[in-house]
């Protein structure tokens, strides 16, 4: 059974659902993407002209039309292969043998993998376009004067206020725990007594999700696995709107050959893949705003 099951498809809504779960950067995912030529992904935009005056002699005035394609290659296609010994893998356990190197694979390599290339993607990408880099140091005292400013400037670049993502490195997220600026909500335990609940994870409507630091540099090496980049810097706070990239799953392979059909030796081959990619929408700069040093 194992040399004809890929078992990506088999496993496809349980991966979802732990993508879903545990890939910090999961809501950046963009559906219904069109690939053109299998690996380009192609995005027409629109730019129309504006009201003009009315002729109310010669009728409507007319603006122009440009319909302009952003043309992105995708680029990070992933793979690696294990090889079980037979003895290691009862013959009629085949699903969960595969299900085990799964879950242990996407759970301490592939999901940490994507959120680290995503989080580096948008950065290179947003500086390349011009973006500029916050590089102040921030503290309980500056946290959310911060945060106002990069508000600010997206509100005033008409970046859509609602679905707004603010990715922050746990003592990122301390800091706004223990703001002087925050008011702290008391909470009653059932007659067990009084707790303090300082758990943020909404600020102004704008979704906190709380990113290993590990997963937030500014460049990675991803020549074994995925490691910190000679000179990069860490990324402690990231406030994104989802609409300012694109970031797409193009392919995902997870297949367990049995003994026999490959020749590998006397054992199961296990090979999973995954191809895809994160690009910053050249004209959407202003939805990212980024603090690193």
């Amino acid at each position: 059974m194992g040399n004809n099951v890929n078992y990506a498809t088999v496993f496809e809504n349980q991966l979802q659902q732990k993508y879903a779960r545990e890939l910090c950067t999961a809501a950046l995912t963009t559906q219904g993407v069109n690939f053109v030529g299998g690996n380009v992904v192609k995005l027409p935009f629109l730019t129309l002209g504006g009201y003009r005056n009315h002729n109310r002699d010669g009728g409507f005035a007319r603006a122009d039309v440009t319909n302009e394609n952003m043309v992105k290659t995708l680029r990070h296609d992933r793979s690696v292969e294990f090889f079980v010994d037979t003895m290691d893998v009862d013959e009629t356990n085949q699903v969960l043998a595969a299900t085990g190197l799964t879950n242990v694979f996407e759970t301490e390599h592939a999901i940490p993998e994507t959120d680290a290339y995503r989080v580096s993607q948008i950065f290179q990408q947003f500086v390349g376009l011009g973006g500029v880099v916050d590089g102040r140091n921030l503290a309980r005292n500056n946290m959310l004067t911060i945060f106002d400013e990069y508000m600010q400037a997206m509100d005033e670049a008409e970046v859509p206020q609602e679905g707004r993502i603010l990715y922050v490195t746990p003592r990122v997220n301390k800091l706004l725990g223990q703001s002087n600026e925050l008011s702290r909500l008391a909470t009653v335990n059932d007659g067990k007594g009084s707790e303090i609940n300082r758990s943020i994870r909404m600020l102004d409507e704008v979704q906190i999700v709380v990113v290993p630091s590990s997963r937030m540099r500014t460049a990675f090496d991803f020549n074994e696995g995925f490691a910190h980049a000679a000179g990069s810097q860490q990324i402690h706070m990231l406030l994104v709107h989802p609409t300012s990239v694109i970031a797409v799953n193009k392919h995902s392979y997870i297949k367990l050959w049995t003994p026999g059909s490959h020749t590998h030796g006397d054992g199961y081959l296990y090979q999973n893949r995954q191809y895809q990619d994160l690009f910053v929408i050249d004209t959407r700069v202003g939805g990212i705003a980024i603090n690193a040093n």
